[in-house]
């Protein structure tokens, strides 16, 4: 007898249906498994025949062949372990012969209680399965509400084998997990914020530059002067993340493993931030069966790598690729994962190894050529996709311990210009091409201006005479590449975007001129 169940596995951060064909002919009692399983899939057979008898109900002595197919795409982790019982129990008659299995899809690890286990990548596999055309899906209680977030499929959380069987024969029915409990908040509130650091003014200016074009910033300071509070606080003044960007944000963190318990939708955009001894697979992602890294899991968020030089330049060299074209690719001999990373990222480094070169205090013990050989770890082209760099001075003790006179800022204050200057970019480019979503050159959409490709800085970068006058001798003065040329001009766009102006002048070519010259005062 034959019988056939669906179930769902991962490659890369997408799911993919898997059938699972279960043939039993009574013979002497055997069960084989085929279909290109891992280690962890073959092991199902143990896990699935102790959870059916400690569930109450005998496992069959018979010769049973279970294929997962399609037979040419590996089959990774313990999610098939219900699919492949509830086969058998559809074989056996433990499921009534009139219960439809076509239209459900079935995904959980089993323990030997016959209790479901979570598993990684739900709502990837939720997102497949409903594509494929199914009807309800059945998870563990543990990922029922990350599945719920999926629209047009019923989700099932069940806590054991024997719930699940009961249900099917209709004994006890159960009810689909309710979409209002899923409901998205993009604004949730952040721990961080822009109010608790002391001065610093010049460095926050850049920082709300940065988040309202998406560019890449570089902090240079001696230690304490507030460079990984000023990082950390970024995600607070950024926009809030679109139910879309939620969903794509998601999933990668489900895949990875990462997500909250009990966590739907990822509400506040992702901060990572990695440590330099890091490889460079954990960076860009890879392994095995490829798995993202930590550029895919601050996809839509920021990446924060804290005294940049101490990373390998092997490290921060693969970095080069992801920030261009906003996606890893990792080719292995069973195909191609292509991971999405957009996202903004935040270096800090100390000027030096004893981090007060420069410094008015005059502490500073380190020789020229240990500055100059503490500094050159950042490679040229690295330093070139980096749209700003600004330079923290030490605080001064009654900067520190003198209450503000005037209150600072705080991160809402600051995230409502810079959802403002984003509105006016889009609104800006709309009435440009005349189109109601503008995209790049290889069609992607564009959201803010370090987005902007050659292409797209010719048709929106319009700026006056005495700003390309002054963009002129910048470029010959600083020695610029064509790159920082590019990148000037993007983020003078930004800050015209701030003061709701159609047309760059020069106060803003200024500008973005003095947040990008430290190259020549450190790299030179």
């Amino acid at each position: 007898m034959l019988s056939k169940v669906y179930s769902t596995g991962l490659f890369g951060i997408d799911g993919f249906i898997v059938s699972v064909e279960v043939n039993g002919q009574p013979r002497l009692p055997q069960f084989e498994l085929v279909g290109l399983p891992d280690a962890a899939v073959k092991e199902a057979k143990e896990r699935v025949r102790t959870a059916c008898e400690n569930s109450g109900f005998p496992f069959p002595e018979a010769a049973f062949l279970v294929n997962l197919a399609p037979a040419y795409r590996r089959k990774e982790g313990s999610g098939f372990d219900v699919a492949i019982l509830v086969g058998i129990m559809s074989v056996s008659g433990m499921i009534r012969g009139t219960v439809t299995l076509g239209d459900k899809c079935f995904i959980g690890e089993l323990s030997l209680s016959g209790e479901f286990r979570s598993v990684k990548g739900v709502l990837s596999m939720c997102v497949a399965a409903r594509d494929a055309g199914m009807s309800e899906i059945y998870v563990p209680e543990e990922n029922a509400a990350e599945a719920a977030a999926v629209e047009g499929i019923s989700v099932y959380g069940v806590h054991s084998m024997r719930q699940l069987v009961d249900h099917l024969n209709g004994r006890a029915v159960l009810s689909p997990m309710p979409r209002k409990s899923t409901a998205f908040s993009p604004h949730a509130p952040y721990e961080e914020d822009f109010a608790d650091v002391k001065g610093q003014h010049l460095a926050k200016r850049a920082m709300e530059i940065a988040a309202a074009g998406g560019h890449n910033i570089l902090l240079i300071g001696p230690p304490g002067t507030g460079k990984s509070m000023l990082a950390k606080r970024l995600a607070s003044i950024l926009p809030p993340l679109t139910f879309e960007e939620a969903i794509e944000t998601t999933k990668i963190h489900s895949v990875s493993g990462s997500l909250p318990e009990g966590t739907s939708l990822l509400a506040r955009r992702p901060f990572r931030s990695p440590h330099h001894t890091m490889s460079a697979v954990s960076l860009v992602g890879g392994g095995a069966n490829p798995m993202p890294g930590e550029v895919s899991l601050a996809h839509n968020g920021v990446l924060f790598l804290d005294e940049m030089p101490e990373f390998p330049k092997q490290i921060t060299d693969a970095l080069r690729q992801p920030i261009e074209d906003e996606v890893v690719t990792i080719t292995r001999a069973n195909g191609r994962v292509t991971f999405p990373c957009s996202f903004m990222m935040v270096a800090a480094m100390n000027p030096c190894r004893c981090g007060y070169f420069g410094d008015p205090s005059g502490r500073c013990t380190c020789k020229p050529e240990e500055v100059k050989k503490y500094i050159s770890r950042i490679s040229g082209p690295m330093l070139d996709r980096i749209d700003i760099q600004i330079e923290l001075p030490s605080l001064s003790y009654e900067e520190l311990a003198t209450k503000d006179t005037v209150k600072t800022e705080t991160s809402e204050v600051i995230r409502e210009r810079v959802c403002a200057a984003r509105a006016f970019a889009i609104e800006r480019m709309k009435k440009k091409v005349g189109e109601a979503q503008v995209k790049n050159g290889r069609g992607k959409p564009i959201y803010c201006n370090a987005q902007l490709d050659a292409a797209g800085i010719q048709s929106f970068c319009e700026a006056t005479d005495g700003a390309h006058l002054l963009l002129k001798n910048a470029y010959s003065a600083l020695g610029m590449s064509a790159r920082g040329y590019s990148r000037i001009l993007r983020v003078a766009r930004t800050i015209a975007d701030l003061s709701k102006s159609d047309i760059i002048r020069e106060e803003h070519i200024a500008e973005a001129i003095q947040l990008r010259n430290l190259d020549r005062k450190y790299w030179s």
